[in-house]
């Protein structure tokens, strides 16, 4: 254990805070970084395969290869899911996981240049950077089974492939599926524009596709006819509308037309409607998504029109948990955050400057390592970790692998993925979550004071309940 008066003496002096690890973190550190450009040639290739969500059979083959070749034991389509895995090494408690992500978003394309330069090869790309997700989780699972083997350390590593967080809901089923049930603590990790390691939760989300279905019939000739199932997605969205003024100040909905027929001389009878539906709170994201069912309905009804509905996904809010969130954070402050080379400062002024708010960007923050912050009320996005961390004690960071400034779910996002930038910052990501690994193994106290904060925080009659149900996984939900 790091000795806290000498943290403060380097501080206070001035010497760089690498100079405070153990022997043993600087093995572990410096394994990765001599491993660095091979693991980013893991990450530039599925940046290559830009796989969907539960598509992802090369993005997952490479990852299993990878933890394979390095001597854990693979399980290959867990929880019914082709994509997902569990890669363990190592027996006896205490249990540690590690999340690893690796699904692109489709509809967006990008080649790693600083400038607007879509790919053809491909009609997807890592706007959220889980090339780089997926690829440094396993660099930090296989640091840490280094280190138990090299000094013959009782416990275990266990890293998880887990596929489809972009509205697929992957790690749902596995947790549903009891994955996480021996499990003492997970870390996992985020690519972003900026450095934090914040205990910070996040919206609960749950999604379904609404199908219309009306009769076909000649618009100008027989529109008496015709029951236009495009109408009653029409009017089910422009009833949703009018809900927003009637819902919590917190709630997001939002949804895209999937389907709207196929010619405008034909009522189509055939329509769908793709809809999100998120709260800070998991309880108010299931009554909301009840009154946008009613919508559906009434829809359906005026229209002369039925409709079903297919339940997509459903994620519960992040937990935050102070314990282990000050750990990494720790870590994450010794680590430091990512310095560009001149090359790089070129690459990120290009970037810089394609934002609208362009010349505002503050490039000298990917080097930075912001405060620590308890943020209880999640905003913004959701995420499938969420179900994990009400499962047990869970704790993520996010490093600078985009230029500061940058939009998750850009262009710009996929273009810095693919370069050196997005390398230095899994690289970042890949010691903090060693190092914290490290700490856990070594410190059980610190997994009691977790537990018992998840369990403060969720109550003691909790009892998980997917907000999916109890639904196959929704293999073809990106076709």
């Amino acid at each position: 254990m790091r000795n806290p008066y000498l943290l403060l003496i380097f501080t206070l002096i001035g010497l760089p805070l690498t100079a405070q690890l153990s022997s043993e973190e600087t093995t572990v550190v410096e394994g990765i970084d001599r491993r660095a450009e091979a693991y980013f040639g893991v990450a530039k290739q599925i940046w290559d395969f830009a796989e969907v969500g539960y598509q992802e059979q090369r993005s997952s083959a490479l990852l299993q290869e990878l933890l394979e070749g390095e001597g854990f034991t693979v399980e290959a389509g867990v929880a019914d899911i082709p994509t997902a895995f569990t890669a363990t090494y190592g027996s006896g408690g205490p249990v540690i996981g590690v999340l690893g992500e690796f699904d692109a978003l489709p509809g967006i394309t990008q080649t790693a240049s600083p400038d607007r330069e879509e790919r053809i090869d491909v009609n997807a790309g890592h706007a959220c950077g889980h090339h780089l997700f997926g690829t440094g989780s396993a660099a930090a699972a296989i640091a840490v089974k280094n280190w138990l083997q090299e000094n013959e350390l009782e416990g275990t590593i266990r890293f998880y492939g887990t596929p489809a967080e972009e509205g697929g809901a992957g790690k749902v089923y596995m947790v549903r599926a009891g994955l996480f049930d021996d499990v003492d603590a997970v870390i996992h990790w985020h690519p972003s524009d900026g450095n934090s390691a914040d205990a910070a939760s996040s919206l609960s989300n749950k999604s379904a596709k609404f199908r219309f279905y009306g009769i076909s019939a000649h618009a100008a000739a027989a529109p008496q006819n015709g029951r236009s199932a495009l109408d009653g997605v029409e009017a089910m969205n422009h009833m949703v509308n009018m809900l927003r003024e009637h819902v919590e100040m917190e709630s997001r909905i939002h949804y895209v037309i999937t389907r709207g027929g196929e010619a405008p001389n034909v009522i189509p009878d055939f329509a769908e409607v793709f809809y999100y539906v998120r709260h800070p709170e998991m309880a108010l994201v299931d009554a909301n998504f009840e009154r946008v069912v009613k919508c559906a309905e009434g829809a359906a009804l005026g229209t002369g029109t039925t409709m079903d509905y297919e339940v997509i996904h459903g994620a519960y809010n992040l937990l935050p948990n102070v314990t282990l969130g000050e750990v990494m954070h720790e870590n994450l402050r010794q680590i430091g955050g990512v310095e560009y080379d001149a090359e790089e400062q070129a690459f990120a002024e290009g970037i810089a400057a394609t934002f609208e708010n362009a010349g505002e960007a503050d490039l000298s923050t990917a080097a930075v390592v912001e405060p620590f912050q308890v943020i209880r009320k999640g905003s913004g996005g959701s995420t499938d970790v969420g179900d994990v961390s009400w499962a047990v004690p869970t704790v993520g960071l996010r490093t600078a692998t985009w230029v500061p400034g940058t939009s998750a779910h850009s262009w710009q996002a996929i273009a810095a993925g693919g370069t050196s930038i997005g390398k230095k910052g899994m690289v970042v990501a890949a010691k903090t979550m060693a190092l914290t690994a490290m700490d856990l193994f070594r410190q059980p106290e610190l997994l009691e004071r977790a537990r018992a904060e998840l369990n403060e925080q969720r109550g003691t009659d909790f009892v998980y309940k997917a907000l999916l149900g109890d639904r196959e996984p929704p293999l073809d939900y990106r076709n």
